[in-house]
């Protein structure tokens, strides 16, 4: 895609910090990392969103994930690393990989509530749905094998 910087870096015109690349992906360190040693992985062919790539190419994502998680975790020893697509920001589908040395590294802002002037994280402000509600959202989205 024309003004897509990750298409950019593909293309080798780009600047990067290179972590991994092979045929159908790559892996580098996004310009304000989180922490050190946070990284993007991303398929070389331009897709906005990540639901739409191809089942195989979305394996290969995740197997350069999980190697360059390894080496995160063995370079920077974070208790985790986590692995979040929140798909905005750049329109090139990405997987943040991002080391975590607290449970509230990566958090959603639903679990936000203040108290006593302070920001604070927790489930209490979420919502309990009925079992039988849970189950309805299950069968909404369930899969038939195939």
């Amino acid at each position: 895609m024309e003004n897509c910087p990750f298409c950019s870096i593909v293309k080798g015109t780009g600047d990067v910090s290179l972590v991994f690349e092979d045929t159908w992906t790559m892996a580098f360190i996004p310009l304000q990392p989180i922490y050190a040693g946070a990284c993007i992985v991303i398929p070389k062919p331009h897709i906005d969103h990540f639901t739409d790539i191809p089942d195989e190419l979305a394996a290969k994502v995740m197997i350069t994930a999980q190697r360059v998680g390894r080496k995160i975790r063995e370079v920077y020893k974070p208790l985790r690393v986590g692995m979040v697509v929140h798909g905005f920001g750049v329109h090139h589908a990405h997987l943040n990989l991002i080391p975590q040395y607290d449970p509230l590294d990566i958090t959603y802002k639903h679990l936000a509530y203040i108290e006593a002037g302070e920001v604070k994280f927790a489930p209490k402000e979420l919502p309990t749905p009925s079992r039988a509600e849970l189950d309805e959202m299950a069968r909404s989205l369930r899969i038939e094998h195939g």
